[in-house]
């Protein structure tokens, strides 16, 4: 019984780990464009176009930079809530995370 109880107790206790997702920027476009992560996920954009993007959160919770073609960018989502994301440099490309 004393075992079952410490053994609870340590699953509680165990951390969660944080996912990491993927959005791929290709055709001028976010895919996917709307994503749902949890609060402490990282989000891995990458740049599969010719020209430069960037992802960067409306709110100012997250920015890649400026991505060359081939190159990617980690961003950790920190914040419950929706958060509206575009390209700084091409505004017409628009996407949300929505964090839990």
């Amino acid at each position: 019984m004393r075992t079952m109880l410490v053994l609870a107790l340590l699953a509680f206790a165990m951390p969660a780990y944080a996912a990491n997702h993927a959005v791929q920027i290709k055709g001028m476009k976010f895919n996917p464009a709307k994503i749902s992560v949890a609060v402490g996920d990282t989000i891995t954009f990458t740049n599969a176009d010719p020209m430069t993007h960037t992802a960067t959160a409306l709110d100012g919770s997250f920015d890649t930079g400026h991505l060359a073609t081939g190159k990617s960018a980690k961003v950790k989502v920190s914040g419950a809530g929706a958060h509206p994301f575009h390209c700084a440099i091409h505004s017409s490309m628009k996407g949300t995370v929505t964090a839990k």
